[in-house]
């Protein structure tokens, strides 16, 4: 599971001693909530299906899923279904692909998702081996489902525009500077990819 509640504030706090920029941010704004998945392939199998689709289309597809497989928690099932029947839950020919390289890496066993390495980056070369799976999902699923405190998703745009607001930088820092930016906040910077998501969702003005 994710970053509890009392997880998230402890490593905050630990980072507002770090960077003082982070404790003025968190004064403002507050603390995050938690963004928590359950492990395993259904959560992965959620992140394909929600690739480049609104959260509501989404969640018509993820419905219309179970429907037709009865279970979508199990991968032998999208694994033996037909193309039609996966296309008329609303899956592009690309996704079914993707999905279908998911599902047989779970079911044939060649994917652990109960035993991925210890490792951050040989966890994540394991998932991005997965057809559909880039290393942003892959960290998106470490940091929610497993909850590795010092996964730090330096690609994501969100991340890197808020990072630049809060350390008042006069332009969003690009992914190189802001992995740079981060090196100090280990093994933090987990909830503080978290925080940067929610100082992105406040309204406040926080320049």
């Amino acid at each position: 599971m994710g970053l509890t509640t009392e997880q998230l504030r402890h490593s905050l706090d630990a980072l507002a001693e770090i960077e003082p920029a982070f404790a003025a941010a968190i004064a403002r704004i507050g603390y995050p909530e938690p963004r928590i998945r359950a492990p395993g392939y259904a959560t992965l199998l959620r992140t394909i299906v929600s690739q480049q689709v609104s959260v509501h289309a989404a969640a018509a597809v993820w419905r219309r899923l179970e429907e037709a497989l009865g279970e979508a928690d199990d991968p032998t099932r999208l694994a033996g279904a037909s193309d039609e029947l996966l296309r008329a839950a609303g899956l592009s020919r690309q996704k079914i692909g993707y999905a279908r390289s998911l599902a047989e890496e779970v079911a044939s066993g060649r994917l652990d998702l109960a035993a991925l390495p210890q490792d951050d980056e040989a966890a994540i070369a394991a998932l991005v081996h997965i057809k559909g799976i880039g290393r942003w999902s892959a960290e998106i699923y470490l940091l929610f489902a497993e909850g590795r405190p010092d996964i730090w998703p330096a690609g994501d745009l969100a991340v890197q525009i808020e990072v630049g607001r809060i350390l008042g930088h006069a332009e969003r820092p690009a992914e190189k500077l802001v992995r740079t930016l981060a090196e100090r906040w280990r093994p933090h910077r987990g909830a503080a990819a978290i925080f940067a998501w929610h100082h992105y969702n406040s309204k406040m003005d926080v320049i």
